[in-house]
């Protein structure tokens, strides 16, 4: 179906890109051919770091007439092979084109390149009084990463997710061609939304070179609350009448007492309550704390009642600094207990997630595996980890074909979906294919081959072409 790569491509790309940003064969480190996806690597032919716009649409349609396939990559801290150059080829680095372009404090925008950090734009928006809401684990992806896979973060519950602030993107389509989609503008009922189609797209129909993001004004203020409970079930219990409340929580967290214990360790720092099974961990921000402090009463007066035990204010710097750390850590903590995971990133309506953490127990049960799971009760978004431990390598593929086929299969039946901010990449296809009908996976495959005729971006990736499909 592909071209081989050989000297003569490489020589054409040395003619139009510096050599010293050309790299093959042994030269291309082995951090390349893997993201955080355990077991899954393959190598690019070659890897080119671009500068430019105009560098990436001279490889993409040299790339297109040639059949060659190419993936564009970030900073590779996907967690389901997105960025795996599974069929070799061209490897895109963009990370070095990571520079904030403009700030338009009257239209509150931000326009980057699609290798900015997360990080850098948090810092550099906050340190002006303006604020990104999207909050996704991993600060230090790039934009152009996120927006690939509509990354979303504990801050969705308010604010949403990355597909919501994003007001324009410039994008390199797979014949070379750039193009600019959306803008500054805060309406746009101008046909259809092709913008849409590119966040999320997980750049299997174009290349994300450029983006306008849309700010906020920076909230002055921001308060979290530790709410223990006896166990989880009851704690997500009391999440529905949270959001029923006058003021809606910038993040619903819930966790488990062995995943904060499984922190501590990792972290060597102290949670400061750890003597429950279980946690929700709330965060409301405004223009101060006595703001803030009006919502106590109410998040009392709903979790009291369901078994909440406390109501711990994390209003310092020594607070944050023991329980966000040790949240953030979480999926690095996990990974330091065992030999393996591998993770169910589902989403369900939000008035299912306790059932469906229950059902994760049963699951325990059922297949003899450790599972593991925290996320945001807010959203419905569930991080559900299973633990390979000193399972044989036959032995754990076989549990994860099962224990992911029974959550899947249970997300379906209760109105979810496969994922709910990873993406799906190259490990989430079969639950993908199977969570939707022929016709939704039909027109998936149309739009693919709409905008890449020739099947070369980021061939594998989200939705396949097999014979009789």
């Amino acid at each position: 179906m592909y071209k081989t790569f050989n000297e003569t491509d490489l020589k054409h790309l040395q003619s139009i890109i510096p050599r010293d940003r050309i790299y093959s064969g042994d030269e291309i480190s082995a951090d390349y051919s893997h993201d955080e996806l355990v077991g899954v690597s393959f190598n690019p032919d070659v890897l080119i770091e671009v500068l430019t716009s105009r560098e990436v649409s001279m490889i993409i349609e040299y790339a297109n007439a040639s059949k060659i396939p190419v993936v564009a990559r970030g900073a590779g801290t996907g967690l389901v092979g997105g960025c795996v150059p599974v069929s070799g080829g061209i490897m895109i680095s963009l990370q070095k084109m990571n520079n904030i372009l403009e700030l338009d404090e009257e239209n509150l925008t931000l326009t980057v390149e699609s290798g900015v950090p997360l990080m850098e734009i948090s810092a550099y928006v906050e340190e002006r009084g303006l604020f990104y809401p999207p909050d996704p684990g991993e600060k230090s992806a790039t934009i152009g990463g996120n927006i690939s896979t509509n990354a979303g973060g504990m801050r969705a519950v308010k604010y949403g997710v990355t597909r919501d602030y994003v007001r324009g993107l410039e994008v390199v389509l797979p014949t070379g061609e750039i193009v600019e989609l959306g803008g500054k503008i805060v309406k746009n009922s101008s046909g259809y939304n092709l913008m849409g189609l590119i966040v999320g797209s997980e750049g299997t129909l174009g290349i994300i070179t450029k983006a306008i993001l849309k700010l906020l004004p920076l909230p002055r203020k921001s308060i979290s609350l530790l709410i223990p409970f006896d166990d989880v079930i009851s704690a997500i219990s009391a999440v529905p009448d949270l959001m029923m409340t006058k003021v809606t929580p910038t993040a619903v967290e819930f966790m488990e007492q062995e995943v904060i214990l499984d922190a501590e360790t990792y972290l060597g720092k102290s949670f400061p309550d750890k003597s429950s099974n279980a946690y929700l961990l709330l965060t409301y921000d405004g223009v101060s704390k006595e703001e803030i402090e009006q919502n106590y009463d109410a998040v009392a007066g709903v979790c009291f009642p369901k078994g909440g035990k406390d109501l711990l204010i994390i209003d310092t710097d020594e607070r944050k600094e023991s329980v966000w750390p040790a949240r953030g850590a979480f999926l690095e903590a996990i990974k330091a207990s065992t030999d393996e995971i591998d993770e169910c990133d589902v989403v369900v309506p939000k008035s299912m997630v306790a059932g469906f953490v229950e059902y994760t127990y049963h699951l325990r049960e059922k297949h003899a595996v450790r599972i593991k799971c925290f996320g945001h009760a807010g959203d419905g978004n569930l991080h559900v980890y299973i633990l390979r431990d000193n399972l044989c390598e036959d032995t754990w593929k076989k549990k994860l074909i099962d224990v992911f086929a029974d959550l899947y299969e249970k997300a379906a039946e209760w109105g979810g979906k496969v994922s709910g901010e990873h993406g799906i990449g190259l490990a989430k296809i079969p639950y993908l294919r199977h969570g939707e009908s022929q016709t939704v996976w039909n027109l998936m495959k149309s739009v693919k081959t709409v905008f890449d005729p020739n099947l070369i971006l980021n061939p594998g990736k989200v939705v396949t072409f097999i014979a009789n499909d």
